[in-house]
């Protein structure tokens, strides 16, 4: 029986103790005090069963839904047991299921499979906000020339699953939406259309400050392809709180679970995973650079393909969102500016390759080009990805997160984070292996088959002549000669110089004169007890006065002589150019 949500059966829950000064029952605090949300982060476990051919059944979701709950010890909790920091599952559209509680629940029948989009959606419980967001999510589907068939309440048993009291104070109502595609709109350009109204709501709703509870308003996906269920909930609770998972009619060629531990972050229903793409174990170490970067290449962006001004997207990568949330913002607006899925994840997570004197030249050759284009999102993760028509995973280039996959007889993939997550006999087993650092495979349903790294990679390295392009265009600083000698050093100004240019004595003894003397970089401790440039008595100089938010240290520690496979000091300058074409320029 569906738990209704109400505005009074929420007032009746005593307020958890954690949820005090500066927390807010919808969403994330805001900054304040030792907290930030720039450092939210979380890590994971992360797993998938796919049929190689497409052939959707009920058997691949119940394979998930197990793989999940083997998986609940990844999977993070508060004080309260039954409070989990998140868990969910992404399977393909189960078109025959929905045809079925549209007619049933909204009397509507659904056109043909592809013609339509569904997507769940948490929204306000307050009746008022609620229908306030309802009403603009639907004008701006009109405005972009869409269709809006119904909204349906999404049954939940609340009780059943035994919800903990801090996820049921900040449990959103979620209503599943259906939209139709306009006449003689179809495939990418239709995506194109959903990708607008999502980015458009987002913009508009959760951030409009007349909404009290803005922050529960949130897409999990909105796609004719996949379909995403999830929420504050642990690895146990997801199948026994959705009873459409629990229907027999529910049939899917894919099933992507996730359950989230979320590292040093407050759990929300919004950020469980997974997300509309992907899903991640791991952390993205890099993110405040990568989220800077992706916003000061917004200025580039062209992409003629959108029915909008492409600036009404801004910003992608979404303020509010955990590193695994900005990494899947990114992904998906690559992927619907006209690159493929695959070929979006090898450009932000890329191969160790510059030092691995192994690799095809190709290879290389595409992966310089893609790095002047974009810097890696690195850290330790393990990332599973899917738009429905392909599935695949790849693993960060320092191998930092473990998966293990399986090709079975009866032509399932069964990739999870770690081994007996799905019973299996090693009888009906034709082929296991691991991902490796920085590898990728792809299950590709049009070909019906599992596509290897080296296949993968080979075929889209060679689809453009990045090493033609790259002589062309690429200026390396040894190549630039210097018609002027070397300036000397005057004994006799050289002192007030470097005092008027703010040297000091330690800067000369311990890191000029190695350079001069022993041609060798300078070494020295990481640790700096000198009084911060502000408070100083002194002049400074410039750059004194910027330090680093964080402690440079790798988890686990990284050897740059051991490991100098993984390890770059390159660096690009140079003009940014558009991310969304694939030009010589």
């Amino acid at each position: 029986m569906s738990a209704k949500l109400t505005q009074q059966n929420k007032s009746d829950l005593a307020v958890p103790a954690q949820v005090g000064k500066g927390l807010s029952q919808y969403g994330l605090p805001e900054k304040h005090g030792l907290y930030d949300p720039m450092f939210e982060k979380d890590s994971c476990g992360v797993g998938f069963v796919a049929h190689i051919k497409g052939k959707p059944s009920h058997q691949i979701v119940v394979d998930a839904e197990i793989m999940l709950q083997r998986m609940e010890h990844r999977g993070g909790c508060g004080c309260e047991p039954n409070t989990g920091d998140g868990a969910g599952i992404l399977t393909g559209m189960p078109h025959d299921f929905c045809v079925k509680v549209a007619k049933q629940d909204l009397g509507i029948d659904l056109p043909a499979a592809g013609s339509y989009a569904a997507g769940n959606v948490f929204l306000p419980t307050d009746e008022k906000q609620r229908a306030q967001c309802i009403s603009a999510i639907e004008n701006i589907i009109e405005e972009q020339g869409q269709r809006c068939l119904g909204w349906r309440e999404v049954p939940v048993d609340t009780d059943g699953a035994n919800i903990g009291p801090t996820a049921r104070l900040a449990q959103p109502a979620i209503m599943q939406l259906y939209v139709q595609a306009a006449e003689s709109l179809e495939g990418k350009a239709f995506e194109r259309e959903l990708y607008i109204i999502r980015k458009r709501s987002t913009h508009l709703l959760r951030f409009d400050k007349s909404i009290e509870q803005r922050k529960s308003f949130y897409i999990c996906s909105l796609s004719p392809h996949i379909i995403i269920y999830k929420g504050m909930l642990n690895a146990l609770q997801v199948k026994t709180f959705y009873l459409d998972l629990q229907d027999g009619d529910y049939a899917s060629h894919i099933a992507m679970v996730h359950s989230r531990f979320s590292t040093n972050t407050f759990p929300s229903w919004d950020r469980a995973q997974p997300n509309r793409y992907m899903s991640h174990n791991g952390e993205i170490n890099t993110l405040l650079g990568n989220r800077n970067w992706m916003t000061a290449r917004q200025g580039m962006a062209e992409c003629d393909d959108y029915s909008c001004p492409i600036d009404s997207l801004f910003p992608i990568a979404e303020n509010d969102c955990s590193d695994s949330g900005n990494f899947d913002n990114v992904l998906e607006f690559l992927l619907m500016s006209g690159r493929t899925l695959p070929e979006a994840v090898m450009l932000m997570v890329p191969e160790a390759w510059q030092s691995d004197e192994n690799m095809d030249q190709a290879k290389k050759d595409f992966y310089r080009y893609n790095s002047a284009m974009m810097e890696p999102w690195d850290g330790p993760a393990s990332i599973a990805f899917t738009d429905g028509k392909c599935i695949g995973a790849v693993l960060d280039r320092n191998g930092l997160r473990p998966s293990r996959y399986y090709l079975t007889n009866d032509d399932r993939v069964i990739m999870a984070s770690e081994v007996g997550v799905v019973d299996v006999d090693p009888a009906d087993v034709k082929f296991k292996g691991r991902l490796q650092p920085g590898k990728m495979f792809l299950v590709d349903f049009d070909r019906g088959e599992l596509i290897s790294d080296e296949v993968l990679k080979k075929d889209f390295s060679t689809r453009n002549p990045y090493g033609e392009w790259l002589s062309n265009q690429e200026i390396k600083l040894a190549d630039l000669g210097c018609e002027q000698e070397a300036h000397g050093f005057n004994p006799d100004t050289i002192i007030p110089r470097m005092q008027a240019f703010g040297y000091t004595v330690e800067t000369m003894q311990f890191m000029l004169l190695p350079l001069v003397r022993e041609l060798r970089d300078p070494v020295g401790s990481m640790g700096n007890d000198s009084a911060l440039a502000c408070l100083s008595d002194k002049p400074r100089m410039i750059y004194d006065y910027f330090k680093q938010l964080f402690a440079q240290v790798t988890n686990p520690p990284i050897d740059s002589i051991r490991e100098e496979v993984v390890m770059s000091l390159e660096c690009y300058i140079g003009p940014e150019a558009n991310l969304l074409a694939t030009t010589e320029q």
